[in-house]
């Protein structure tokens, strides 16, 4: 029995009846790490003798008549997390020795839930780019082709999955960080609503882990089955006891449909700001022909949708207002300068971002304004539809590229070059209204490469996408293993 390929729900099963001991199963997946990962080089921070440590903790719970929802499950921790003892540096070499002393609530909750943690996954420098590379832990590669990404900054965790590194790993999401390793890599992933799981310890060193509520930023869980995530997405879930956390307890709503037949889906391929290429745009489609196949009422447009080029520009404005709010004062004028010569005639992408890296407040006020209206828009096509699909990324995975000005950088979408940052449109469509998004697997690109979707969900009904992904899971496959034993 190969342990490292089984789902979670699988491995708790075997472990309940006594077929497997959490020990094996994480001296299982070391040896699969200490094998493979030399390669791969997702696991940038191994903590091994302590996960044998655990596991023997696990084993002697379950034999008290313990059992918890991952009691004894090998997992993995994006490198962002704070894990006290470990280093927590976000790929920044003036962090490098930086090691926090007290856990993110996320690493407390996956502790309290029985979870083995294997180690921490690579990262990109400050979690900003699409790959996962950086001068402390170098290059991540992708499993099925090492020339290309694994995606970022959740990469290091979307590679560790598809290895058999762990049954499930914890990652982050503010600009498809988790959903677009998970499409690169063959993988699932759950953005969850905004502010739906506690994000308190998933800090840039050496900032204190407060409470505070980011804008756009998620945690989440990822996973080799859509099963898996809904069961990570249980322990993950929930307040920040120092916060909201005193007041209520959060009881998530039930999926709107359990039967494919049930479910109104609205399924995009094409977006008026960057071309769809065509193996993600094959994918899109097997997943409408399945959802057809199932009985599902499938809708191909909708006058109820927001528009897309305006959700687009109000996404790049939010973004990066926040991303460069901590430069220093020079490389902030520098921008300000180059803001300044743009054509007012220039609404593209490009000109976009560079006027929300020098917002004001007052203009991220009237961005924030259209946010809402967008919100309620999506609230609006959601008492229509249940589910939107459409590309997490134009593309499959591609080659590694290491220039330094992501602003200067490209991506090819069936020989056509476009700004390497216009590629986040798709991501960003759940991410500036803060909706729920599942990062499925549909299949392979004529190169071989995995490519997803993404089914984006109400607000607040994580279940319901959730639910989706398993129907397609059974219709359409899930994971698979990117090399033979």
């Amino acid at each position: 029995m190969d342990w490292n390929r089984q789902s979670a729900e699988e491995l708790a099963t075997s472990l309940r009846t006594g077929e497997v001991t959490s020990v094996e199963l994480t001296d299982e997946a070391i040896a699969r790490i200490e094998r493979d990962d030399k390669v791969i080089n997702a696991i940038c921070v191994p903590d091994f003798d302590r996960a044998r440590a655990a596991a023997q903790r696990a084993d002697q719970a379950r034999a008290r008549g313990e059992d918890r929802p991952l009691l004894g499950i090998p997992v993995t921790v994006k490198e962002s997390y704070n894990i006290a003892g470990l280093p927590t540096t976000w790929g920044m070499p003036q962090h490098a020795n930086y090691v926090p002393t007290e856990d993110a609530v996320q690493v407390s909750r996956l502790e309290a839930a029985g979870a083995v943690m294997l180690g921490k996954t690579n990262v990109p420098l400050g979690l900003q780019d699409i790959q996962s590379f950086n001068e402390i832990y170098g290059t991540t590669n992708n499993p099925w082709d090492h020339t290309r990404t694994p995606g970022g900054s959740s990469g290091g965790s979307a590679a560790a999955l598809a290895c058999g590194f762990g049954a499930l790993s914890i990652g982050s999401d503010i600009g498809g960080s988790l959903r677009t390793p998970a499409h690169f890599c063959g993988v699932y992933a759950h953005k969850p609503t905004l502010g739906l799981a506690a994000n308190r310890g998933m800090v840039a060193p050496p900032a204190s882990a407060l409470p505070v509520d980011l804008d756009l930023a998620v945690v989440g869980p990822m996973a080799r089955t859509a099963r898996d995530l809904t069961l990570l997405l249980d322990v993950m879930a929930g307040p920040d006891p120092l916060t909201h956390g005193m007041a209520y307890n959060l009881t998530l709503k039930a999926p709107r449909h359990e039967r494919l037949s049930d479910f109104r889906v609205l399924v995009l391929d094409e977006h008026p700001l960057i071309a769809t290429g065509l193996a993600v745009r094959a994918g899109v489609n097997r997943v409408a022909d399945a959802l057809v196949d199932g009985g599902a009422h499938v809708e191909r447009r909708s006058p109820l949708l927001p528009d897309l080029t305006e959700a687009a520009a109000l996404y790049m404005q939010l973004l990066f207002s926040g991303a460069v709010a901590s430069f220093p004062v020079e490389a902030y004028e520098q921008l300000r300068t180059r803001a300044a010569g743009l054509s007012t005639d220039d609404r593209g992408l490009v000109a976009t971002r560079l006027r929300g890296m020098v917002f004001t407040h007052r203009d991220w006020r009237e961005a924030n304004n259209g946010r809402e209206l967008h919100r309620h828009g999506w609230r609006q096509l959601f008492a229509e539809f249940d589910a939107v699909v459409c590309p997490i990324t134009p593309t499959p995975a591609f080659p590694h590229d290491h220039h330094p000005d992501l602003l200067a950088r490209r991506i090819d979408i069936d020989g056509v070059e476009y700004p390497f940052l216009d590629q986040l449109a798709w991501a960003g469509l759940a991410t500036m209204p803060g909706l729920p998004a599942t990062a499925i697997p549909t299949g392979r690109s004529a190169e071989g490469l995995p490519v997803g979707v993404q089914l984006i969900g109400p607000m607040f009904e994580d279940r319901t996408p959730l639910r989706l992904a398993e129907l397609l899971e059974q219709k359409i496959g899930g994971f698979r293993a990117p090399f033979r034993e």
